[in-house]
């Protein structure tokens, strides 16, 4: 296995912290068994629904590999249980499901196997930069194939604009004044809400900005969170908060979803997924939502950012990488593959090729657009490059502390200190950690 310079340097450092040993799985690399009798088999821990019937159609075609689906659950758990196995050197699975933000966390681990050298070499190609780079980490090494990917969006009540004459905002000066004007005419409308609870979400707007929290400079961390792209994000969104035309509740609450209902929150900025969720919480709205480019800082520009996503990974204790990344090449990069990803998995693919056929038709929830998947297709190819660290954990747990507070205090200063709290905290614990960080 090959690990990237400086994430290798940077684990070694850490063992104690995030369950690290060289090579722990108790082997130099992952090799295939050639004297084996009879198929492979794989294990493939995974908490997405359907995946169970993907594998099935991949075993009928392919007898000598065989995939096994093991449901696990998703976010840390999954995490700390692949971790402890591979510390133990034993029970790991073949394939796992990881989030993008957890692959740093799992290569400083030595848990993911490099699969440069068993995928094709079109694979690439088959996904936007920004996805590309999540399984690569900026580097020569492969640590997976995407998935899934959350591009977001600005999702809004189509009916509601009309009535009040409000134009889609196409950029973020545009939104704040849309988000005023709404508020000016009826002050129990809002055109968003800024979330203190959902550190992804405020991940993916600094990321279309520009920003990129973490990075590698030769054999230690760098972290720059509180680089300007994200300042102005958090002062932009501190500024409507402090103003009041937008509301500073966090999502995914009773209220929130009883406020999208009735038309109290107008639009929503959020990710491909988002069909789901309005169906979820504003049931009696169905057919009255549209789907738009986020607005963009600069008129004229293409960027967004990612919510949410997952990648599949081989680990490093599995005896047949060169199977393992043939059937996840399949499940995530081929036709047949993405369109069972779609009808089984009810995910959105990562893959850009596939998703036309895949996705033909509109989510049910938006029946009154049927470009929908085309604009989607669109923005997907534009989301920007972003580095995780190995502690997501650590910023995402100061960010719900900080922004909370300002949040609740709707002070603009307060948001911008907010980053700059964020910053500290995620530098200091790298270096509790053991780990280099080249301030």
């Amino acid at each position: 296995m090959r690990l990237h310079t400086g994430l290798k340097v940077a684990a070694a450092l850490a063992a104690t912290t995030l369950l690290m040993t060289a090579c722990s799985s108790g082997s130099d690399s992952p090799g295939t068994d050639d004297t084996a009798a009879g198929p492979v088999d794989l294990v493939f821990w995974t908490w997405a629904p359907g995946m169970d019937e993907i594998a099935a159609v991949w075993n009928e075609s392919h007898p000598d590999i065989q995939v096994t689906v093991n449901k696990q659950d998703g976010g840390d758990a999954a995490v700390t249980k692949l971790l402890t196995a591979i510390k133990a050197g034993s029970g790991a699975p073949d394939i796992m499901q990881a989030e993008y933000q957890k692959i740093p966390t799992l290569v400083s681990s030595d848990a993911l196997a490099d699969l440069s050298g068993e995928l094709s070499e079109d694979t690439a190609s088959h996904f936007s930069d920004g996805m590309w780079e999540a399984v690569t980490l900026g580097s020569d090494a492969v640590y997976g194939v995407p998935q899934d990917s959350g591009p977001m969006e600005l999702y809004y009540r189509a009916d509601i604009f009309e009535q009040y004459g409000l134009a889609v905002p196409t950029t973020w000066e545009e939104y704040a004044q849309v988000a005023e004007q709404l508020h000016t005419a009826d002050p129990t409308k809002y055109l968003g809400t800024f979330s203190a609870q959902d550190a992804g979400w405020f991940t993916g707007l600094a990321q279309q900005a520009g920003a990129s929290w973490w990075g590698i400079d030769g054999e230690a961390w760098t972290v720059d969170i509180d680089a300007d792209p994200t300042q102005k994000v958090a002062a932009y969104w501190g500024d409507l908060v402090e103003k009041g035309v937008i509301d500073n509740k966090p999502m995914y609450t009773p209220e929130w979803g009883a406020a999208l209902n009735d038309g109290t929150q107008v639009a929503w900025v959020s990710a491909i997924w988002g069909p789901g969720v309005l169906e979820g919480n504003a049931p009696d709205t169905a057919g009255l939502w549209k789907m738009a480019p986020m607005p963009q800082w600069e008129s004229g520009d293409e960027a967004t950012g990612n919510w949410g996503g997952s990648a599949t990974s081989v680990t490093t204790q599995s005896e047949h990488p060169a199977e393992a990344a043939q059937f996840i090449e399949w499940m995530n990069s081929s036709q047949e593959g993405v369109n069972l990803l779609v009808e089984k998995g009810s995910v959105y693919p990562a893959d850009i090729p596939g998703q036309a056929e895949a996705l033909a038709e509109p989510p049910a929830f938006f029946s009154n657009q049927p470009d929908f998947y085309t604009i989607a297709a669109q923005i997907a190819q534009t989301v920007q490059p972003f580095q995780y660290g190995p502690n997501v954990n650590v910023a995402y747990s100061a960010y719900n502390d900080e922004f909370g507070k300002a949040a609740e205090a709707k002070s603009a200063s307060l948001f911008t200190d907010a980053v700059t709290a964020m910053q500290t905290a995620t530098v200091e614990d790298l270096k509790n950690s053991g780990f280099t960080v080249k301030e």
